[in-house]
């Protein structure tokens, strides 16, 4: 069971970038072009980036709706509870839910950035990308540094100005860096490459681990349905981009040249995971002879030795097969504010989901595993 004295680290949750993020830290020659908030005839808030418009809230803010109030229409600022983008009030909706600490990935920035990454000005989208790292060091996570874990972006579509930004960012308190799960789904080179070894290194040499939401390498392959008229198809299939992940990573050359590299695998669940090692291991076992694989380590030794991290919102077949998958490579994330979101009763469906849990197996997936996994430890 969940003991009273575990204090919850839940490693997926989202910041919703208030109106003035950018606007307040680029430079001026930016500040035109930079994003910024409007206001539609309607009464909705509209992102405006380069001129154009380029994002709302939906289904993004919706903690504390009922289901049935859900919905892909625009939203306001107004049409929101302010710890969507507030700092002081994210703490009290995280009292009020008995999470103690969060790590947040962007929202309008894309969950690895990638709104940046299709700026038709490359300097422009530096820009953007340093003023939303130095928000979250600076602003988000500074207001509370025991309650916020630092994650930032990185420019990944220039290789070297993402070195830079690490360089520059990683002294400031960085616990961890967001990345496209398949870089190769955004035009770029895949795993498979050594075109990010350079990075790789150096988040291996840092001790510093890599967040890869699902979704930050594009939509899954559903159908025109399935992205539009019954999105249920889009947001069920999710967790399979997570499962491809998995497998070009562990069936990559990543974890053979980097042995102290770390991944998380975010909001991708667990109960997948039992059968993914076990296909994984015997397509390694089978065919790995005459394909450009590494012969000599499996990847479930490369799984056992924790390269890779599991993340859970609600998931009772991953919780009975956690030895399956091993207890120590699990972690809790309560998704706020964003549809998944069990708030404002986190903690009491996590006691629930977790009651014939042993106490020790329960606090390791609730609290240690993710204060070792992004170096964030307890100090209170």
């Amino acid at each position: 069971m969940l003991r009273d004295d575990v204090q919850i680290v839940s490693v997926d949750d989202h910041v919703i970038e208030h109106p003035t993020v950018w606007t307040d830290r680029v430079a001026a020659k930016f500040k035109d072009s930079a994003p910024r908030i409007e206001r539609a005839d309607d009464g909705n808030d509209w992102w405006i980036y380069e001129g154009e418009k380029a994002g709302n809230f939906a289904l993004n803010a919706v903690a504390g709706k009922h289901p049935k109030d859900f919905g892909l229409d625009p939203r306001s600022y107004d049409d929101m509870l302010p710890g969507c983008y507030k700092i002081e009030d994210r703490i009290s909706d995280m009292d009020i839910e008995g999470v103690w600490a969060q790590l947040c990935f962007p929202n309008f920035a894309g969950f690895a950035g990638r709104t940046f990454s299709a700026s038709k000005d490359n300097e422009l989208a530096l820009e953007c990308t340093r003023a939303y790292n130095d928000f979250i060091l600076e602003e988000w996570c500074g207001h509370d540094p025991e309650r916020q874990i630092p994650l930032l972006t990185l420019p990944y579509w220039d290789l070297e100005a993402s070195i830079a930004e690490f360089e520059r960012t990683a002294p400031l308190g960085a616990r961890s860096y967001t990345f496209p799960e398949v870089p190769n789904r955004n035009d770029l080179p895949s795993w498979h490459t050594d075109h990010w070894d350079p990075l790789l290194a150096r988040c291996a040499e840092a001790d510093i681990p890599l967040s890869l939401h699902f979704g930050s390498g594009g939509m899954p392959p559903v159908s025109s349905e399935g992205m539009s008229t019954n999105f249920t198809v889009t947001i069920a299939a999710f967790a399979t981009s997570s499962m491809i992940t998995f497998a070009e990573l562990l069936l990559s050359p990543v974890f053979h040249k980097f042995p102290n590299l770390r991944m998380a695998l975010s909001e991708g669940g667990i109960g997948w995971l039992p059968y993914m090692l076990e296909r994984t291991q015997e397509v390694w076992t089978r065919h790995r002879f005459y394909n450009d694989v590494h012969q000599d380590v499996s990847p479930r030794e490369l799984w056992d030795r924790g390269h890779l991290g599991g993340c859970f919102i609600s998931d009772a077949a991953g919780i009975e097969a956690r030895h399956t998958i091993g207890v120590d490579k699990i972690m809790f994330e309560s998704d706020y504010p964003h549809s998944d979101s069990n708030w404002p009763h986190t903690r009491k469906m996590l006691v629930e989901a977790l009651a014939d849990v042993p106490d020790d197996e329960a606090r390791l997936m609730c609290e240690d595993n993710a204060r070792k996994f992004y170096n964030f430890p307890r100090t209170s």
